[in-house]
Protein backbone atom coordinates (compact mmCIF):
# COMPACT_ATOMS: atom_id res chain seq x y z
CA UNK A 1 0.00 0.00 0.00
CA UNK A 2 2.81 2.24 0.69
CA UNK A 3 3.92 1.89 -2.86
CA UNK A 4 0.35 3.62 -4.03
CA UNK A 5 1.14 6.19 -1.81
CA UNK A 6 4.53 7.35 -3.02
CA UNK A 7 3.26 7.10 -6.31
CA UNK A 8 0.85 9.16 -6.21
CA UNK A 9 2.83 11.82 -4.31
CA UNK A 10 5.45 11.37 -6.81
CA UNK A 11 3.54 11.29 -9.75
CA UNK A 12 0.45 13.64 -9.15
CA UNK A 13 -0.39 14.98 -12.57
CA UNK A 14 -0.42 11.27 -14.16
CA UNK A 15 -2.39 10.33 -11.22
CA UNK A 16 -4.98 13.11 -12.22
CA UNK A 17 -4.90 12.41 -15.60
CA UNK A 18 -6.31 8.56 -15.08
CA UNK A 19 -8.87 9.76 -12.94
CA UNK A 20 -9.98 12.24 -15.44
CA UNK A 21 -9.90 9.18 -17.95
CA UNK A 22 -11.38 6.86 -15.84
CA UNK A 23 -14.55 10.11 -14.97
CA UNK A 24 -14.79 10.21 -18.71
CA UNK A 25 -15.06 6.55 -19.23
CA UNK A 26 -17.95 6.28 -16.89
CA UNK A 27 -19.67 9.15 -17.59
CA UNK A 28 -19.89 8.13 -21.74
CA UNK A 29 -20.81 4.82 -21.03
CA UNK A 30 -24.31 5.97 -18.31
CA UNK A 31 -24.82 8.59 -21.03
CA UNK A 32 -24.94 6.01 -24.08
CA UNK A 33 -27.10 3.42 -21.69
CA UNK A 34 -29.28 6.32 -20.80
CA UNK A 35 -29.85 7.91 -24.24
CA UNK A 36 -32.59 6.51 -26.41
CA UNK A 37 -30.50 6.95 -29.48
CA UNK A 38 -28.88 3.65 -29.94
CA UNK A 39 -25.91 2.35 -31.97
CA UNK A 40 -26.28 -0.74 -34.40
CA UNK A 41 -24.68 -2.67 -36.33
CA UNK A 42 -25.33 -3.67 -40.22
CA UNK A 43 -27.08 -7.20 -39.70
CA UNK A 44 -29.51 -5.26 -37.09
CA UNK A 45 -29.70 -2.02 -39.21
CA UNK A 46 -31.12 -4.88 -42.32
CA UNK A 47 -33.52 -6.45 -39.95
CA UNK A 48 -35.05 -3.59 -38.84
CA UNK A 49 -35.41 -2.33 -42.91
CA UNK A 50 -36.74 -5.70 -43.47
CA UNK A 51 -39.00 -6.63 -40.56
CA UNK A 52 -40.24 -3.41 -39.13
CA UNK A 53 -40.41 -0.87 -42.01
CA UNK A 54 -37.21 0.83 -41.01
CA UNK A 55 -36.12 3.82 -43.12
CA UNK A 56 -32.35 4.52 -44.26
CA UNK A 57 -31.41 7.98 -43.81
CA UNK A 58 -28.46 9.46 -45.19
CA UNK A 59 -26.91 12.64 -43.86
CA UNK A 60 -24.06 12.84 -46.05
CA UNK A 61 -23.16 15.37 -48.60
CA UNK A 62 -24.90 15.64 -52.00
CA UNK A 63 -21.72 14.27 -53.63
CA UNK A 64 -21.00 11.91 -51.25
CA UNK A 65 -24.71 10.49 -51.74
CA UNK A 66 -23.85 10.34 -55.15
CA UNK A 67 -20.98 8.47 -55.20
CA UNK A 68 -22.88 5.74 -53.72
CA UNK A 69 -25.30 5.31 -50.83
CA UNK A 70 -27.68 2.16 -49.39
CA UNK A 71 -30.60 1.28 -51.83
CA UNK A 72 -33.81 2.89 -51.05
CA UNK A 73 -31.79 5.67 -48.81
CA UNK A 74 -33.50 8.80 -48.11
CA UNK A 75 -30.96 12.04 -48.36
CA UNK A 76 -31.06 14.92 -45.79
CA UNK A 77 -28.05 16.31 -45.19
CA UNK A 78 -27.48 17.11 -41.59
CA UNK A 79 -27.53 20.94 -42.25
CA UNK A 80 -31.31 20.32 -42.98
CA UNK A 81 -32.15 18.34 -40.35
CA UNK A 82 -30.13 20.56 -37.18
CA UNK A 83 -32.60 23.28 -39.43
CA UNK A 84 -35.63 21.10 -38.73
CA UNK A 85 -36.37 20.78 -42.35
CA UNK A 86 -37.47 16.66 -42.34
CA UNK A 87 -40.88 17.08 -44.24
CA UNK A 88 -39.48 14.50 -46.43
CA UNK A 89 -39.76 11.57 -43.43
CA UNK A 90 -42.11 13.64 -41.86
CA UNK A 91 -44.71 10.63 -41.74
CA UNK A 92 -42.27 8.07 -40.34
CA UNK A 93 -41.87 9.52 -36.91
CA UNK A 94 -42.93 6.10 -35.56
CA UNK A 95 -41.16 3.93 -37.70
CA UNK A 96 -37.49 3.04 -36.81
CA UNK A 97 -35.07 5.45 -38.66
CA UNK A 98 -31.31 4.46 -39.44
CA UNK A 99 -29.22 7.36 -39.74
CA UNK A 100 -26.09 6.82 -41.93
CA UNK A 101 -23.13 9.28 -42.74
CA UNK A 102 -19.60 7.94 -43.59
CA UNK A 103 -18.26 6.95 -40.64
CA UNK A 104 -20.81 7.35 -38.01
CA UNK A 105 -20.12 10.50 -36.49
CA UNK A 106 -22.30 13.16 -38.29
CA UNK A 107 -24.79 10.69 -37.65
CA UNK A 108 -24.97 11.21 -33.94
CA UNK A 109 -25.33 14.88 -34.42
CA UNK A 110 -28.35 14.06 -36.68
CA UNK A 111 -29.62 11.19 -34.50
CA UNK A 112 -29.74 13.55 -31.42
CA UNK A 113 -31.95 16.37 -33.94
CA UNK A 114 -34.21 13.92 -34.74
CA UNK A 115 -34.94 12.43 -31.38
CA UNK A 116 -36.01 16.04 -30.18
CA UNK A 117 -37.69 16.30 -33.45
CA UNK A 118 -40.38 13.66 -31.92
CA UNK A 119 -38.68 10.71 -34.15
CA UNK A 120 -39.47 8.00 -31.74
CA UNK A 121 -36.84 4.84 -32.69
CA UNK A 122 -34.07 6.28 -33.87
CA UNK A 123 -30.63 4.75 -34.23
CA UNK A 124 -27.20 5.04 -35.48
CA UNK A 125 -25.49 2.83 -37.94
CA UNK A 126 -22.01 1.35 -36.24
CA UNK A 127 -19.01 2.70 -38.40
CA UNK A 128 -20.98 4.64 -41.07
CA UNK A 129 -21.37 3.36 -44.98
CA UNK A 130 -17.16 2.52 -44.09
CA UNK A 131 -18.19 -0.49 -42.33
CA UNK A 132 -21.30 -1.29 -44.26
CA UNK A 133 -18.63 -1.21 -47.45
CA UNK A 134 -16.20 -3.26 -45.92
CA UNK A 135 -19.17 -5.83 -44.97
CA UNK A 136 -19.46 -6.05 -48.74
CA UNK A 137 -23.27 -4.96 -48.54
CA UNK A 138 -24.85 -3.54 -51.50
CA UNK A 139 -24.29 0.14 -52.60
CA UNK A 140 -26.08 1.92 -55.07
CA UNK A 141 -26.05 5.06 -56.98
CA UNK A 142 -29.20 5.46 -58.56
CA UNK A 143 -31.60 7.48 -56.85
Amino acid sequence: MQEYIDFIGRNPMLVAAWFGLFAALIYTTIRAALSPIKTIGNNDATLLVNRQNGIVLDVRSQDEFDKGHIAGSVHIPVSQIEANNVTQIEKHKDAPTIVVCETGMRAQTAARALNKSGFKQVFVLRGGLTSWRGDNLPVTKKR
